[in-house]
């Protein structure tokens, strides 16, 4: 059984990460605005959502705005929440038509109330939706959601014997279950656009292990040609996740 292209749906990421990067890239390059750029590369999400669904993708999510944005011209980040707040209730009935369900990663309480209530309004209304998941990663940072993570841990304890004995017997999966990440999967695939080559401090914890992924494509000019690509190369990849190759290659013979 395969997925669209001819992928076998067992080499299909489950859940793909993208850093859309370049839209300030490409609108300078057509003598646009910056939010313009941001505009087109709202447009350009619709169309990658679908793409994902179609080649059998469970969980889209996107780096649309990360803590460290908030070092951007104010006027620009106006903008940004202005298309936001508007944008967004005119995707939602594209978004039931393709069953895809809308989750929130990050702390948007400081996201204006307009497009704080067009968040929610599509939360909700997509909730039931379970086609694929567009996870929104908004007012979100790697680094930030550990230390949150740390926090709501040690407030989870009483007295400090109880904190003191759970802080030493401490695991990833115990720490895991603070990050606020119950509905999403680990990250299989980690793509960035516009030519950059770092993951700008995205989920740090979810792609320890996730294969990653660079193409020069600005983010508004992405093609579904240039997703397939990217699946593609993943498919071809050897996950190892600590084990050797012979391993591997052994698992797979047995299944």
């Amino acid at each position: 059984m395969s997925s669209a292209e001819g992928l076998p749906l067992q080499r299909v990421p489950k859940h793909v990460a993208i850093i859309m990067d370049g839209n300030g890239r490409w609108a300078k390059a057509q003598g646009l605005s910056r939010l313009e750029g941001h505009k087109q590369g709202a447009k350009r999400l619709r169309d990658v959502i679908q793409w994902a669904k179609d080649a059998g993708v469970k969980q889209v999510s996107l780096y649309a705005f990360s803590t460290e944005n908030w070092k951007r011209p104010k006027l620009e980040i106006a903008g940004l929440m202005t298309l936001l707040a508007t944008l967004l209730p005119l995707e939602v009935p594209k978004m039931q038509e393709k069953g895809a369900r809308l989750l929130i990663l990050g702390d948007i309480s400081k996201f204006p109330w307009l497009a704080r209530r067009a968040l929610d309004k599509a939360v909700q209304a997509t909730k039931n939706n379970t086609e694929i998941d567009v996870i929104l990663c908004l007012n979100y940072g790697g680094q930030q959601e550990i230390v949150d993570g740390v926090k709501s841990f040690y407030a989870s304890f009483d007295d400090e014997q109880t904190r003191a004995k759970a802080f030493s017997e401490l695991t990833p999966e115990t720490l895991y279950k603070f990050l606020g990440r119950d509905d999403i999967l680990p990250v299989d695939l980690l793509i960035r656009t516009g030519g950059e080559k770092r993951i700008s401090n995205f989920h740090l914890w979810d792609a320890a292990y996730a294969e990653l992924y660079f193409t020069d494509t600005n983010w508004p000019a992405y093609s579904e040609q240039d997703l397939i690509a990217a699946l593609q190369d993943f498919a071809h990849r050897e996950r190892r996740f600590g084990k050797t190759s012979e391993q591997v290659q052994a698992g797979d013979r047995d299944e």
